[in-house]
């Protein structure tokens, strides 16, 4: 295993991203060892936001871990860090490539929603929040391996939400289990869809259309974005790696839209790595 080469604490980031983040994990087998450290430590970190609401059965609780990331970006932390190895990592990696904190706390608070059964309002609040947690997360990345600018910006915030909007669609079925609802509330409205049609998980003709739509928006985003990437500078091509999952199985979805969207089929992992190292082989992907 290459985790043996890491430190403990480096080891248990890999470990955790491997178990809740497979997609994310994989895309660090194709990149430099150092790199790949600063980035498991940054997908840890988001595997650690974004799993609190699997782990509290109120607000409250949540509030608080999520306040205790903030203390801990901020230098604020009660007790240190030393015991808690995703912080550990996550801190070396923001002294070490000057990461803004003002991207990462902003990402801790967009995973409040995440706590709450309030429904997204809109299309361009989705736009927002995907923004602000997985664009924010590319975008991140990306500062690992090249200098910020305003166009790997960009390029990451189109990444985000194309890859964001296929996960509200495939988690459709957990979330309406828990009564949250990630499809907003306009483009129900526009198709004449209630929530509790969501929440009672059958598939509808006027669902199916939703979310024909839906996907239409995530590919725009990624043309999009493939487009900004052919331009980008090559040592950025690897962290977009995911994006061949999101166009594998966007495509995909748009083969199979009869199929029901509350019985998701999950990629294997095999299916995974296939189609991140096809990618990695291409011009599109290679540091180069």
């Amino acid at each position: 295993m290459i985790e043996k080469s890491f430190g403990s604490d480096a080891a248990f980031c890999a470990g955790l991203v491997r178990e809740h983040d497979f997609d994310r994990y994989a895309s660090t087998l194709f990149v430099a060892p150092e790199i790949r450290r600063a980035l498991l430590s940054l997908y840890a970190f988001n595997v650690e936001v974004t799993r609190i609401r699997d782990l509290v059965s109120q607000p409250l609780p949540g509030e608080v871990r999520l306040q205790w990331w903030r203390d801990t970006l901020a230098g604020d932390e009660h007790g240190g860090v030393e015991g808690n190895p995703v912080a550990a990592e996550l801190l070396l990696t923001v002294q070490r490539f000057s990461l803004p904190l003002e991207r990462l706390t902003r990402l801790i608070d967009e995973h409040q929603f995440d706590l709450y059964n309030d429904p997204m309002p809109t299309m361009a609040a989705l736009d927002g929040y995907l923004g602000d947690t997985r664009g924010a997360l590319f975008a991140l990345a990306v500062r690992i391996v090249a200098p910020p600018s305003a166009d790997t910006d960009h390029l990451a915030h189109h990444a985000g939400i194309a890859q964001g909007i296929l996960q509200v669609i495939a988690s459709l079925a957990r979330d309406a289990a828990h009564r949250q609802l990630y499809v907003p509330l306009d483009l129900l409205a526009r198709h004449d869809v209630k929530q509790e049609e969501i929440f009672a998980g059958k598939a509808t003709p006027a669902i199916r259309t939703m979310l024909t739509d839906l996907r239409g928006e995530a590919r725009q985003h990624l043309d999009r974005a493939l487009e900004l990437a052919s331009e980008a500078p090559p040592s950025v091509r690897t962290i977009l790696l995911p994006l061949a999952l999101v166009r594998r199985d966007l495509a995909r979805a748009e083969r199979h839209r009869d199929d029901d969207p509350f019985q998701h089929q999950a990629r294997s992992h095999l299916a995974t790595l296939w189609t991140l190292w096809r990618a990695a082989r291409t011009a599109r992907f290679q540091r180069r």
